[in-house]
């Protein structure tokens, strides 16, 4: 058990990689506090993560929310050990459709709320020796034409996440982040067919955007985040990571 009676916070954990993450920090021992909107995909995450979640339902864009989810979190479990930022508002936009109030909310829940979790989180997991995880993507290096807002703060929260590595350190507590690629997750599913996408469209993916044949799994980067909030990592604070399967700087398409 690499988690074994750690408290873990996910956020946006009633579904995709929140969710994989949730099960396997149960798996491996942890109390989890499942977080999200949906009361409905809440509860069956807290069912089949069982009797080590607590859920609670709130939204991020909320100032409050940060506070509350902390607070949920001590009076179910007493202590804090782990906080992995996952929950992200993943809006399509570019230039011409982009808005101040789509950008601002984006902001909001994608660094914002990040920031203001570990800052109300930090007593305890200054206590606890505790280890931050916060969830990317690789977007944060240029992003999609139709991503601007989403790419945007991407790439703030892993400024965030270097900064707070550094300012943190000493404290004892550990902040590291990732950069997952494209994952195969029922929304990103649902999105695709969406936009036009035939059924089962993610098995006719071109190998130029997945060499391995297939997407990531989000049980694949259940399987990171494990590493980085357990004691196996310690002392490494600061790294950022790419789960993609190609270099995502430097790639020469041309040479593919």
């Amino acid at each position: 058990m690499r988690l074994q009676d750690k408290v873990v916070i996910v956020t946006g954990s009633t579904t995709g990689i929140g969710r994989a993450i949730a099960e396997r920090c149960a798996r491996e021992g942890a109390h989890v506090l499942v977080h999200g909107r949906d009361g409905k995909e809440g509860a069956a995450t807290v069912a089949a993560v069982g009797g080590r979640a607590h859920l609670h339902l709130d939204d991020l864009a909320d100032l409050g929310s940060a506070r509350r989810i902390v607070d949920a979190t001590l009076a179910a479990f007493g202590r804090i050990d782990g906080l992995v930022n996952n929950a992200a508002a993943v809006v399509r936009s570019d230039l011409s459709s982009t808005s101040a109030g789509v950008f601002d909310r984006v902001m909001a829940v994608n660094v914002r709320a990040p920031l203001l979790l570990i800052q109300a989180a930090l007593s305890e997991l200054e206590k606890n020796c505790g280890s931050v995880l916060n969830i990317g993507s690789v977007n944060a290096y240029s992003g999609e034409p139709g991503l601007l807002d989403y790419s945007v703060s991407k790439g703030a929260l892993m400024t965030l996440s270097r900064n707070l590595a550094n300012a943190l350190g000493t404290r004892g507590v550990r902040i590291n982040h990732v950069n997952p690629g494209w994952v195969l997750t029922t929304n990103e599913d649902a999105l695709q067919r969406r936009l036009g996408q035939p059924e089962n469209w993610w098995r006719e993916v071109p190998s130029v955007q997945a060499p391995a044949g297939r997407l990531i799994a989000p049980e694949e980067i259940a399987s990171a985040a494990v590493y980085w909030l357990s004691d196996e990592s310690r002392p490494i604070s600061g790294s950022v990571v790419e789960l993609e399967q190609f270099c995502v700087i430097g790639r020469n398409f041309n040479k593919i």
